[in-house]
């Protein structure tokens, strides 16, 4: 494992959880429990006390990455990919988070080899997910407001010199603040078109189609990661790394 609780101050600045709910009993107190359980060792009491925020609803890269090392060191490894996984959504560029999702994954029955993907395909995803989500929404937001506060400047700059460079600083920010706008959209809808799940279930028979009567076509096991294609009643259509597909039933997974 690296860095365990490398978000642990993060536990006293939760964003936008309820305030209104009495001392003690808020999500950002039950972060800083936990956290604190978590560096004593009792992973059980920190699990509980991360499991508090986790019913409020709230989710963020440094929550799912402490709740994730949680489930890793009380040996479910399920849960911990699963969590991993969510943080890697929120935070994919986070090198910590990527090393410890590949860590878990060791510990797994499958070791299943990825399709090799295309060298632009593989380009556009690294530059894709070089920042997160956060990064980029906030980040176009400050461009936008730099560059708007030049391009007012350049109305009033006593001179020719000054007005120049403030126009095309201004100009500049401001088309910078909307490539992140583009690629906070980008990134959001890759997310969106592309549902994963994780197995939970010890050992899962792949139909060929949505009946249990069906021929089985192979067997997954608990902590693999899945593509969801499609959702049938109470079966799903998957898709394997290695590019494998068939049927399974929606209750034995947990969608990331």
């Amino acid at each position: 494992m690296r860095k365990d609780l490398k978000y642990i101050l993060f536990g006293l600045l939760v964003i936008g959880l309820p305030l209104l709910s009495r001392a003690g009993d808020r999500p950002s107190d039950w972060f800083a429990k936990g956290n604190e359980q978590y560096a004593k060792a009792r992973y059980e009491q920190a699990l509980e006390a991360y499991q508090k925020v986790e019913q409020s609803g709230y989710s963020s890269a440094a929550f799912n990455f402490n709740l994730g090392n949680t489930y890793y060191k009380l040996g479910n490894m399920p849960a911990a990919i699963l969590n991993y996984e969510r943080a890697y959504r929120l935070a994919p560029s986070d090198k910590d988070i990527d090393l410890n999702l590949k860590l878990a994954r060791l510990k797994i029955t499958d070791k299943i080899d990825e399709v090799p993907e295309l060298f632009l395909l593989s380009w556009w995803k690294n530059f894709l997910f070089f920042f997160s989500l956060s990064q980029l929404s906030i980040g176009s937001i400050v461009l936008f407001i730099m560059g708007f506060l030049l391009l007012s400047f350049y109305l009033f700059a006593p001179s020719s010199t000054l007005k120049k460079a403030a126009f095309f600083s201004g100009l500049g920010l401001a088309l910078i603040g909307f490539v992140f706008m583009l690629m906070a959209g980008a990134q959001s809808s890759y997310f969106n078109r592309h549902q994963q799940a994780i197995v939970f279930s010890s050992s899962v028979q792949v139909k060929t189609g949505p009946e249990t009567a069906l021929k089985t076509l192979f067997m997954i096991h608990q902590g693999t990661k899945v593509n969801v294609l499609e959702d049938q009643k109470n079966w799903i259509k998957i898709e394997l790394a290695n590019g494998n597909t068939g049927w399974i039933e929606a209750s034995v997974v947990q969608k990331i």
